[in-house]
């Protein structure tokens, strides 16, 4: 009996989700997935690479709703946390901030300046980069550039189309979400 219990109580505590990360002096929520590195995007993808996993930028601001709405309600879902600790390599980047960033094309900017190079407008906004790239600014050799806060189901295709390199391929992301929507109903 008291082993069944025991079995019974681990089964409840995994589909529990994870604790959501803590917010930094910059305002910006903190996960252990992300990195602290020198934001040198050319040297982040080489360590990205080292490790077997793919690069991501995440682009939030203080005070964003829809930032909290991602690392409250998506981020901590046992299934996403785990995927992104296995497969990416996330760096944040302060839309507002001073912290210099070294874009792939080699030009150095604060996180403001460069946000405002690479004319994003929403928070968050998460790029994803190929194993290699050439020179030219994020924006450009990304596979993928999504703005906004999405649902578990959302988030997690788009993880995985990314990891499995749909970009590649010919199934656009929102066909390979729909497609994964109707196998799984939803689920």
């Amino acid at each position: 009996m008291k082993r069944i219990m025991m079995t019974g109580a681990a089964l409840m505590l995994s589909a529990l989700p994870v604790l959501a990360g803590t917010l930094g002096d910059d305002g910006l929520h903190k996960t252990d997935w992300m990195r602290d590195t020198f934001k040198d995007l050319r040297e982040d993808l080489a360590e990205a690479n080292a490790e077997g996993k793919r690069l991501a930028l995440i682009v939030e601001q203080r005070g964003c709703i829809y930032c909290t709405q991602m690392h409250e309600e998506v981020f901590p879902i046992p299934a996403i946390d785990s995927y992104i600790k296995e497969n990416f390599f996330f760096i944040q980047i302060n839309m507002y901030g001073d912290v210099e960033v070294t874009d792939f094309d080699g030009e150095t900017l604060s996180e403001k300046d460069m946000v405002r190079k690479w004319g994003l407008m929403f928070t968050p906004t998460m790029m994803f980069f190929p194993e290699e790239v050439g020179e030219g600014a994020a924006p450009q050799v990304a596979v993928a550039q999504v703005p906004g806060a999405f649902g578990k189901h959302t988030t997690l295709n788009l993880l995985t189309w990314v990891k499995e390199k749909g970009y590649a391929g010919e199934e656009t992301f929102q066909k390979y979400h729909a497609r994964k929507l109707a196998e799984t109903g939803g689920e």
